[in-house]
């Protein structure tokens, strides 16, 4: 199935949800659905979700959103992405507030406040390199503290971290890099820009070193391969927490959960310049290979 074939499945989805906005809501959605991942996660959310929803861009509800929850009398708030989830964080404490599309977990002192990150799973990768290409016996992750600070819970011995501030360093740890199999990339907009991905795509070519991207567009450019959050199953999971707290379940105490389930997208052009050999059950298990 193509892009944007997915992308009008998910849009017209969405447009049945929008049956329920004449009536009141329990659960309000704050996200901008202009932007994918997010049709994915209310996608999921409706597979799951038994009660009416209502969606809301950021922009609409900015300093009023405590006022749109009184109005509907709604009883949970789904906050997607940071702007949407520092709105969410004002409402009072007996609003429910289920958070995804943030990178990394943010320290809330809120009660009755859930949700779900997106940072680089770590584990899957290195349990992936280690069942299915043991020829990559070494990988580093060159990141942020933050991001590496996650990281720190998974403790295999593939794994070796290289803390950077910015994108100079990003690049200029790349081009170091000695004893290295693989470059564990990190989602920071402030590291991994335009130039400095370029670079590192030039520089992983030339060293031979494969990028283990974060997204399918990362892969699309020349990653290996990414392992990439099933933004619909998350969606699920959400529906189901709101489900639950709906019912007099107390879900806002759960601490916030990474993502369990990913889609594997696969460059057989960049294995096969970098001399790769790719199982072939990995090629079938990809949702995509390039190009």
């Amino acid at each position: 199935m193509t892009f944007w074939k997915r992308i009008f499945l998910l849009s017209f989805a969405l447009i049945h949800l929008s049956a329920y906005l004449s009536c009141a809501a329990e659960v309000l959605v704050v996200a901008d659905t202009k932007l994918k991942p997010v049709v994915e996660v209310i996608s999921g959310i409706s597979k799951t979700l038994k009660s009416p929803l209502k969606i809301y861009p950021p922009s609409q509800v900015k300093g009023t959103l405590n006022a749109v929850v009184a109005e509907e009398a709604a009883k949970v708030v789904v906050a997607l992405g940071r702007e949407a989830l520092a709105e969410a964080l004002r409402l009072p404490p007996s609003v429910l507030v289920i958070y995804d599309l943030v990178v990394i977990p943010p320290v809330i002192g809120r009660p009755n406040t859930t949700g779900f990150y997106m940072a680089t799973p770590a584990k899957e990768y290195t349990d992936f390199i280690a069942n299915h290409l043991q020829g990559l016996s070494q990988i580093a992750a060159v990141g942020t503290r933050d991001q590496l600070n996650i990281l720190a819970r998974n403790d295999s011995t593939l794994l070796t971290t290289h803390s950077v501030r910015n994108a100079f360093e990003f690049v200029s740890t790349i081009k170091q890099l000695s004893g290295a199999d693989a470059i564990l990339l990190l989602p920071d907009v402030s590291v991994l820009t335009a130039t400095a991905m370029e670079e590192a795509y030039l520089l992983s070519f030339r060293k031979k070193i494969p990028l283990l991207g974060i997204s399918e567009k990362s892969v699309k450019d020349g990653a290996l391969l990414a392992l990439v959050v099933d933004s619909v199953n998350v969606g699920r999971a959400i529906g189901e927490y709101a489900t639950k707290a709906l019912r007099g379940g107390n879900v806002g105490q759960l601490p916030p959960s990474p993502p369990r389930k990913f889609e594997l997208f696969v460059n057989l052009d960049t294995a096969r310049k970098m001399g790769i050999r790719l199982p072939e059950d990995v090629v079938r298990s990809a949702k995509r290979t390039y190009p």
